[in-house]
């Protein structure tokens, strides 16, 4: 494999900030790389170098002879005056690009829903986004560099998108560079890491979870040379500290080795946590949605004879197709829209805590500064047991001290979604509305909320298209497609073989929940006892999967016991009895379980 791109000691510098020191890293043929790091670390500059879209301040970057480069970058540099066609093909006559099944698929997938002929300039945000995704993949390129090509997608778009980087290219040829915060995504389509951070790049091998794993390994090991170098650091220090008089007596080499040790000090990683803030209490009866039905005038129903309960403590993420719905059924849910037919009731002591996809609560403060925001909520919180104010739960969430004199408008999008997300649990609510919550986060960033949201005590209601994130922090999974809710048990993949069935345009169409609803749970049980059967069905899952391969060994080993030991295959055939027995008994269960709760 030969090096396509070539960085020999490159540094960059935006005004204050050094992204990028002295670091040369080389993009081979085959290479397949995801980029992670904070937002602001610097990875969007590294692509922009590499793509000599930008000149670094120091060092030089280098392409192998006739290489194609193909960039997609956040913002596009579409004409708004020329023609969705003329964008993605250029002049291509139909005829031509028609005739090519790979640029057709490409079309058909990402663009299929737009007017060929449509101005640019006429097109929405996540429109022009897929625009310009269409625009790269259709071109022919030896490298593409990619900044956050998921954004605007549906699950649907980006498992096509994963499926066809992944076969785009023969193996060993070709390459990619992706910037992404899907974690899902990374580990299809990757199969090496760069983690820019501190100033540097530090490659991985292996997806998004080789590449945790590895930091994690690192980690603990930085920690035990840390630890071992601190108990250096302290009998040094203890030795210097012996007198000004004794000092001068010793060993000149001992003195700068101490020194050494103190000047190497190495500064901390910005550690993000924010634990478990106290919620309002949440009373039996959270939403009731009674045959609930809604169209915008003229257009087909978005949910139609819709019947959902929602308890205290339940964790439900919606998914759904782009323009389904999803955030529309969210205000429904929690009464911010009136249904056309129906009723939706919630309970008195409900005090919702919303965080829309397009951050509404900040908007009207684009001038207030990041302090001003904050001074509005109480001056202090109790958070693990001590008292914290709303600037040290800012500075937990990954806000510098500086970063709080800034203006809201000046905020990067990972910025003002992290104070967006702080702001609605300042307000102690005791049920979590969240549309979209993951965009603009990196991937750390992601793990902190996850981890917040983890031992989130309230209910919580989430459209994502991150599906990593959508069942990490939820129990249970409900698709909006043609009008109707409908549980799915098997999550994402589930999801995504019921849109399968869709668009094959099926005779029988999958039936929704008892009532045209989307509750899972059988009349006669309760929230509390579905939860109670649900974790007895997980519980019993796993203890399967665990001991089905257990006769496959006891056989073996019966294999290996002399034919004259007549006792030792007793007890051998006993074991193996004893085994085939629990797992007889844990089938019966699971089905037992399954059939309670309504899972096919």
């Amino acid at each position: 494999m030969g090096i396509l791109i070539g960085l020999e000691r490159v540094s960059h510098e935006w005004p204050g900030k050094p992204v990028l020191v002295d670091q040369s890293m080389g993009i081979d043929e085959g290479d397949r790389i995801g980029v992670v790091g904070r937002n602001g670390d610097g990875k969007s500059t590294l692509l922009r170098i590499a793509g000599h879209l930008l000149e670094p301040d120091a060092g030089s970057v280098t392409w192998r002879g006739n290489l194609t480069v193909g960039c997609l970058g956040q913002g596009d540099s579409l004409d708004d005056d020329s023609t969705v066609g003329r964008a993605v093909v250029g002049d291509v006559p139909d005829y031509v690009w028609a005739s090519d099944a790979r640029i057709r698929r490409i079309v058909d997938e990402l663009i299929g829903d737009l007017d060929w002929d449509a101005p640019v300039g006429e097109l929405s945000g996540g429109q022009r986004r897929r625009c310009d995704l269409a625009r790269l993949l259709a071109g022919d390129y030896d490298v593409l560099l990619m900044d956050e090509p998921t954004n605007h997608l549906d699950l649907r778009a980006i498992e096509w998108l994963a499926d066809h980087l992944r076969t785009r290219w023969p193996e060993g040829q070709g390459a990619l560079i992706v910037v992404t915060h899907d974690r899902w995504f990374l580990d299809e389509v990757c199969e090496r890491m760069w983690e820019v951070h501190d100033r540097r790049i530090e490659p991985f091998e292996g997806g998004y979870s080789a590449y945790v794993q590895q930091r994690v390994e690192r980690d603990c090991q930085a920690a035990a040379t840390e630890e071992r170098r601190q108990n250096t650091l302290r009998k040094e220090l203890n030795w210097l500290s012996h007198g000004a008089q004794a000092r001068s007596s010793k060993p000149k080499f001992r003195i700068d080795a101490a020194r050494a040790l103190i000047a190497n000090d190495p500064p901390l990683r910005n550690p993000l946590e924010l634990r478990r803030l106290a919620v309002s209490r949440l009373g039996k009866q959270v939403i009731e949605m009674d045959r609930v039905t809604f169209a915008y005038p003229d257009a087909t129903p978005i949910v139609e004879g819709l019947d959902w309960l929602i308890g205290p403590g339940d964790r439900y993420g919606i998914l759904g197709a782009n323009g389904a719905g999803k955030s529309t059924l969210l205000r429904l849910m929690t009464g911010r829209l009136a249904p056309t037919a129906g009723t939706v009731k919630i309970g008195a002591s409900v005090r919702f805590g919303w965080m829309s996809q397009h951050l509404d609560a900040l908007s009207q403060k684009e001038d207030w500064r990041v302090l001003e925001v904050l001074a509005r909520y109480r001056r202090s919180y109790v958070v693990g047991g001590k008292e914290q104010s709303p600037t040290q739960l800012a500075e937990g969430l990954g806000f510098e001290q500086r970063e709080l004199q800034s203006f809201v408008r000046d905020l990067s999008g990972g910025q003002r979604r992290r104070l967006a997300l702080l702001c609605v649990i300042l307000d102690e609510p005791n049920v979590l509305v969240l549309d979209e919550p993951g965009n603009d986060l990196d991937t750390d960033m992601l793990a902190v909320m996850e981890d917040l949201l983890d031992g989130w005590p309230g209910t919580l209601l989430l459209v994502s298209h991150d599906r990593y994130l959508m069942e990490r922090v939820t129990d249970d999974q409900f698709a909006l497609v043609d009008g109707r809710v409908r549980h799915v048990p098997g999550g994402v993949d589930e999801y995504l073989r019921l849109l399968e069935e869709y668009a094959e345009g099926a005779d029988e169409r999958p039936v929704s929940a008892p009532h045209a609803g989307a509750t899972p749970k059988p009349s006669g049980l309760t929230n509390v006892e579905r939860r109670e059967l649900k974790k007895r069905f997980d519980a019993v899952g796993r203890r399967l999967e665990k001991v089905q391969g257990a006769p496959d060994e006891l056989r073996a080993r019966m294999a290996e016991v002399s034919a004259t030991d007549y006792a030792a295959l007793m007890d051998a055939q006993a074991e193996l009895d004893r085994a085939l027995s629990e797992i007889d008994d844990l089938e019966s269960e699971w089905l037992e379980l399954s059939d309670e709760l309504g899972i096919e």
